[in-house]
C-alpha cells in the first residue's frame, strides 16, 4: 500500500531564500509604463499584456480589473488594448475589446498573451467558468472580431504559440492544474502539446517540472511566447515559491508567494527538449512598484515580449496592479541557459 500522507509531505514546499534578478535583465526606467491611471475607462488594476508587433507597430492587449482602488474594490474584468511606435510609450483605447465568448457558465477572461503566425495574429487567454477555468486560442485581423479557434477543458492556462509550425504542426505550451492529482498541492508543471489545425490539440508531455527549478517550490508556468534564436527556442516562463513567513504584501489578508521569472531553452526541431536553463531567476520582485502597494506584491509575471535587432523586450504585470518592462541582449540571455 502506498503511504500518500509521506509523499505529500517530501513535496510539501520548503522555504527557498533570497532571490536577486539577473545583470543583464534591465528594468526601463519609464517603469510603470502603463497603469489604470492611463485608461479613460473604469480601471483599477492593469497587468499581464500580451505584446507583438505587427504592420509597423507595437500591439497590447491587458487585462484591466475594475471597481476602486482607494477602496481597494474588484467589480469585474475585461481586456484592454493599447499601440505603441516605440514599444514604450502606449496609447489606450477608448473603449475595453468587445469580445464575447458565447459560453453559458462564462465568468471572466484574462491573461492574453499574442502571437504573430504567418501575418496573422492569435491570441490565447484564459477563461473562469462555473465549471472550471479553460484555456483559449482565437484569431483577429482588427480585435474588433474574433474567431474562437480552440477552448480547453478545465483546468489550463498560461497558454503560449510557438510562432511558426515545427515539423509540421502548430506547437503550444501551457499550465495545466489538476489538483486532486497532485494529492491536493498546488504543485503544476509546464507541458507541451502539438496540433495540425489550432482546434485540436494532442500528443502531450510534461516540458519542465517544478523540482527542475531550483527557485520554485510551488509551481511554475509560460511566460511569453517562445522566441526563435540559432540556439534554440528561447523561453521566458514564471516562477512561484512560497514561504508562511511572509506577512500581508497586497490587498488580501495574506499573501506569502513569490513570482519570479526564469528563462530556459529549448531544442529548435523538438521543442519538447529542454537543452538549457538558468538555474536562477531572470527577474525577481525587487523595487517599489514590484514589492509595495499593489493588489498582490512580490510578484512579476512575464506575459509579452517582442525582439528588437539584438534586444529582447519583455512585459511583465508587476504586483498584480501596473505593466513593466524590462530589456535584455538575447545573447545574454542565451549565455545563462548554458
Amino acid at each position: 500500500m502506498i503511504d500518500f500522507s509521506l509523499i505529500k509531505k517530501l513535496y510539501e514546499p520548503k522555504p527557498v531564500g533570497e532571490l536577486k534578478s539577473k545583470q543583464v535583465v534591465k528594468r526601463h526606467p519609464a517603469n510603470p509604463i502603463l497603469t489604470y491611471k492611463n485608461l479613460g475607462y473604469s480601471s483599477v488594476l492593469v497587468f499581464n499584456p500580451g505584446v507583438c508587433e505587427f504592420n509597423g507597430e507595437y500591439l497590447m492587449v491587458f487585462r484591466n480589473d475594475y471597481g476602486s482602488f482607494e477602496e481597494q474594490r474588484l467589480e469585474g474584468t475585461n481586456l484592454g488594448m493599447a499601440r505603441s511606435k516605440d514599444g514604450v510609450h502606449w496609447t489606450v483605447e477608448a473603449s475595453p475589446l468587445n469580445f464575447e465568448i458565447g459560453l453559458n457558465d462564462f465568468i471572466r477572461m484574462y491573461d492574453p498573451r499574442l502571437t504573430v503566425i504567418d501575418g496573422t495574429i492569435y491570441m490565447s487567454f484564459a477563461v473562469d467558468t462555473w465549471h472550471g477555468i479553460r484555456a483559449g486560442i482565437a484569431t483577429t485581423k482588427d480585435f474588433k472580431n474574433f474567431e474562437i479557434l480552440s477552448l480547453s477543458t478545465p483546468d489550463n492556462r498560461n497558454l503560449v504559440l510557438f510562432p511558426e509550425k515545427i515539423n509540421g504542426f502548430y506547437v503550444r505550451l501551457e499550465r495545466p492544474f489538476p489538483v486532486y492529482g497532485r494529492l491536493g498541492l498546488e504543485r503544476f508543471d509546464i507541458w507541451i502539446s502539438s496540433s495540425p489545425d489550432l482546434k485540436h490539440w494532442g500528443d502531450s508531455k510534461l516540458l519542465l517540472a517544478v523540482e527542475d527549478v531550483p527557485f520554485a517550490n510551488l509551481k511554475i508556468g509560460p511566460g511569453v511566447p517562445p522566441i526563435k534564436t540559432d540556439a534554440g527556442w528561447l523561453v521566458i516562463f514564471h516562477a512561484v515559491d512560497i514561504d508562511p513567513s511572509r506577512g500581508k504584501n497586497g490587498w488580501e489578508e495574506k499573501w506569502t508567494k513569490r513570482y519570479t521569472a526564469g528563462v530556459m531553452l529549448l531544442d529548435l526541431e523538438d521543442p519538447s527538449r529542454v537543452i538549457g536553463i538558468c538555474q536562477d531567476p531572470i527577474l525577481v520582485p525587487e523595487v517599489e512598484y514590484e514589492v509595495k502597494g499593489g493588489f498582490r506584491n512580490n510578484v512579476v509575471f512575464p506575459t509579452g515580449a517582442v525582439v528588437k535587432e539584438d534586444e529582447l523586450f519583455i512585459y511583465y504585470g508587476a504586483a498584480d496592479t501596473v505593466i513593466c518592462l524590462a530589456t535584455a541582449k538575447i545573447e545574454e540571455l542565451i549565455k545563462l541557459c548554458r
